[in-house]
C-alpha cells in the first residue's frame, strides 16, 4: 500500500471536514406551557445534503487507515441512495472510481446526484440482491466493498471526535434542558443509534434512545424479540431507513424504546413540518418526528419537562416526485388524512393518538 498516498488522502478528507461548519439544531415550535423543547439536527446542510455524509467520511477513513484503500482501488457500495451520493463525493475528491449497487426504484433525484459526483450506478430489481451483487463486483475488480451495513457502527468513534452525538450535546449547552430526555433516530444501518447509545452511556447521561422504524422493516421485530435473524423480506418505502433483514451494525442493547411508524404517518409528518417550519425534509425525518410526537405526548401527559432531539436527515427536494407528489402517494394506496389529523390535534392539544400501523 502506498503510505504517502494514504497520508495525503486522509489529509484531503480531514481538510474537507474542517471547511464544513457544524450542522444546525433547529427548534420545532411547541406551546411553551408544555415544558418540552423539540430540536431537529439538520443534517441536510452537509456538502452532500444528508446525514450519510458523516457515515461516508467515516467509512472512507476506516478503509484508508486499515490499508484497504489505495490509489488504484475501486470503491464499491450497496446503497438505497444517500450513502452512495456522499461516498461518490469523497471518491471523486480522492480520484477513485466509485460504483454503487442500488435498487431500481431509487428516486431519480438521488441517482442524478450519484452520477453528478462521478459515481456509477449498478441496478438490481430486488433490493436484497444488493449485498451479493456488491460483493461480486468488488471481487471482480479487486476493489474494496465499503459495506455500510456492516461497518457503520465501528467506523465512527462513539467517544467523540465531533461525531453527531458530541455535536448535539455541545449545541444544547445553553438551552434550558441541556441534557435531552430522549434522542429519536431511525435505523438504516443502525450506526446512528449505536453512536448515540454508546455516547450517552460513555458520558454518563440519563438520555434515552428511541428508534423509529417504518413499515416492512425488520429492526422493530428484532428489537421486540431480541432475535437478530428476524426478517420481513419486504423493502421499505421510506428511503434511507428500514431494512428487510437486521444489519450487522444494528445494536439493540443500546436502544431504550422502538416505535413502528406507518409510512402514511411519515409522509404526513414531513408535509406538516414544511407547513409549520418551512423546512423541506425527506421521509425518514417524518418517521423520526412521528415517534418524537408520541414521546412528547407522553411527557406532557406525565407532566415531565425536558428536551427531545431528532434528526432532519436530508432535504425534501430529493423526493419531489415521491413523498411530495400526490399522484405517487395515491399509487402507493397511502391515506395521509387520518395521520395529518392526528398530528394537527397533537400540536394543538399535546395529545397524540396515531392511527394503527397497517
Amino acid at each position: 500500500m502506498n503510505r504517502a498516498w494514504v497520508r495525503e488522502a486522509v489529509r484531503i478528507i480531514e481538510a474537507d471536514a474542517n471547511r464544513s461548519a457544524d450542522t444546525h439544531l433547529h427548534v420545532f415550535p411547541l406551546p411553551p406551557e408544555w415544558g418540552v423543547d423539540l430540536y431537529l439536527k439538520d443534517e441536510s446542510v452537509h456538502p452532500t445534503g444528508s446525514l450519510k455524509h458523516r457515515l461516508a467520511r467515516s467509512l472512507l477513513l476506516y478503509g484508508l487507515v486499515n490499508g484497504q484503500i489505495g490509489p488504484e482501488t475501486v470503491l464499491i457500495e450497496a446503497s438505497s441512495g444517500s450513502t452512495a451520493v456522499s461516498e461518490a463525493y469523497f471518491a471523486r475528491m480522492l480520484g477513485l472510481r466509485f460504483v454503487t449497487v442500488v435498487p431500481r426504484r431509487t428516486s431519480p433525484e438521488k441517482i442524478a446526484l450519484i452520477e453528478f459526483y462521478g459515481g456509477e450506478c449498478h441496478f438490481v430489481d430486488v433490493p436484497s440482491d444488493m449485498y451479493p451483487e456488491a460483493e461480486r463486483l468488488a471481487a471482480e475488480c479487486n476493489g474494496h466493498y465499503l459495506d455500510q451495513f456492516t461497518y457503520a457502527e465501528r467506523a465512527t468513534d462513539w467517544r467523540g471526535n465531533n461525531n453527531i452525538a458530541e455535536s448535539v450535546f455541545a449545541q444544547l449547552r445553553a438551552e434550558r434542558h441541556p441534557v435531552p430526555a430522549w434522542i429519536v433516530v431511525g435505523a438504516g444501518t443502525g450506526g446512528t443509534s449505536a453512536t448515540f447509545g454508546r455516547y450517552v452511556r460513555y458520558r454518563r447521561h440519563t438520555t434515552k434512545i428511541a428508534v423509529a422504524d417504518p413499515e416492512n422493516s425488520a429492526f422493530y421485530g428484532a428489537w421486540q424479540t431480541r432475535r437478530l435473524d428476524h426478517t420481513t423480506g419486504k423493502p421499505s418505502r421510506i428511503e434511507g431507513i428500514g431494512r428487510p433483514r437486521v444489519e450487522p451494525s444494528f445494536v439493540p442493547s443500546v436502544i431504550d424504546e422502538m416505535f413502528q411508524v406507518p409510512d402514511a404517518g411519515s409522509i404526513a409528518a414531513i408535509r406538516l413540518l414544511r407547513e409549520h417550519t418551512g423546512h423541506w425534509a425527506g421521509g425518514s425525518t417524518g418517521t423520526n418526528l412521528y415517534a418524537a410526537f408520541q414521546i412528547i405526548s407522553r411527557m406532557v401527559a406525565e407532566g415531565q419537562a425536558g428536551s427531545v432531539v431528532t434528526l432532519l436527515c436530508d432535504g425534501g427536494d430529493r423526493y419531489a416526485h415521491t413523498y411530495y407528489d400526490d399522484a405517487w402517494v395515491a399509487e402507493q394506496s397511502l391515506d395521509l388524512a387520518p395521520h395529518t389529523a392526528a398530528i394537527r390535534d397533537f400540536l394543538a392539544t399535546g395529545k397524540f393518538a396515531p392511527p394503527p400501523v397497517p
